[in-house]
């Protein structure tokens, strides 16, 4: 017998919405787009329209309610995540999250606490482990390539910074743009961070520093394992987005390379030229979204534990904050402070 779609509500239709939407509406086998609710109805409606979903409506908890709907994907503001959740919790069907759960400890475990006693399935968005790059740099350090890991570096450079107005709700650095590379670090290692310090400053726009923020940061962490990881962060290059990985261990390394517009080099008589790097996330990161949202829908029809949890979640988040600690007090900080 064939297995119905999985019918998706998605709650907000802004930038990472309509990325998950669309996703939804066309491209994951076994899902499709019920309705898209935004508080902005212009912009429900018109992203509707562009993937012909048959409706849209302003306030999530229509979404909520509805009969046709049997999973929420939560795309709305970081500030709404923990409301929107529990109230999507008491309906008991599979929540995908972006991150964060919450910018606050307190509240990410009032979270996973009513996933547990409830059962219900709820995955978070840390779409760079379903980059195909990382992923198989992943499944190769897990069969032993690089030998015992003694060594991780992560390049994280945004193309360009945010608004000033999202800065004071986003976290900070850390929790808003660091702490995809930390889960980075636990998903390849399979390693729990144990303690970190981290230099940061502002370098990029003044604006960090009006926000009590940092632009630019450079990061090490000690691992459970007894390897080390390092992290640099900025929030402008002037080149394309910069994202690279390298795993280093007693039997060699593992390092992925930049996506660039297109693999075509042009040569003459002052050097060899290639294009510039994919301008952002949304491109970067294109398939792996994709591949992410297909993991949830596989995952919740087969009755298999979602791949990321909220706990996972929790860790991430636990060691972005020590690392605002480290960089305020210009000092190590274990991470059982």
């Amino acid at each position: 017998m064939t297995q119905r779609p999985l019918r998706f509500g998605v709650l907000g239709a802004g930038r990472i919405g309509t990325i998950h939407a669309t996703n939804l509406a066309a491209r994951v086998a076994g899902a499709e787009v019920a309705v898209i609710a935004d508080v902005n109805l212009p912009a429900a409606e018109a992203l509707a329209r562009k993937l012909g979903v048959p409706r849209a409506v302003a306030d999530y908890h229509d979404v909520l309610a509805a009969t046709d709907v049997d999973a929420f994907a939560v795309c709305t503001p970081t500030s709404t995540h923990y409301q929107v959740i529990m109230d999507a919790l008491t309906v008991g069907k599979p929540i995908f999250s972006e991150k964060p759960l919450d910018l606050d400890l307190a509240k990410i475990d009032t979270i996973n606490a009513e996933v547990a006693r409830r059962g219900v399935p709820l995955m978070l968005g840390f779409q760079r482990r379903y980059d195909p790059d990382f992923a198989r740099i992943a499944d190769e350090v897990r069969a032993g390539r690089v030998g015992d890991i003694q060594i991780v570096r992560i390049t994280s450079r945004d193309s360009v910074p945010p608004p000033e107005s999202f800065i004071p709700s986003s976290g900070g650095l850390f929790l808003d743009m660091t702490i995809h590379d930390l889960d980075m670090v636990r998903f390849v290692t399979g390693a729990e961070v144990t303690s970190v310090y981290a230099r940061a400053t502002v370098l990029v726009d003044d604006m960090f520093t009006r926000a009590g923020d940092w632009d630019t940061a450079v990061i090490t962490l000690a691992l459970s394992n007894g390897a080390l990881a390092t992290i640099d962060n900025s929030r402008k290059t002037t080149y394309g987005y910069d994202q690279r990985l390298e795993v280093f261990g007693s039997r060699g390394s593992l390092s992925n390379l930049n996506v660039a517009r297109d693999r075509v080099v042009y040569r003459d008589d002052a050097g060899e030229h290639a294009t510039t790097y994919v301008p952002f996330f949304p491109e970067r990161y294109a398939e792996a979204y994709r591949l992410e949202a297909q993991a949830f829908v596989d995952a919740v029809r087969a009755g298999r534990p979602v791949p990321v949890t909220g706990h996972d979640g929790r860790q991430a988040t636990i060691i972005a904050r020590a690392l605002a600690d480290s960089a305020r007090e210009n000092r190590p900080v274990d991470i059982r402070e």
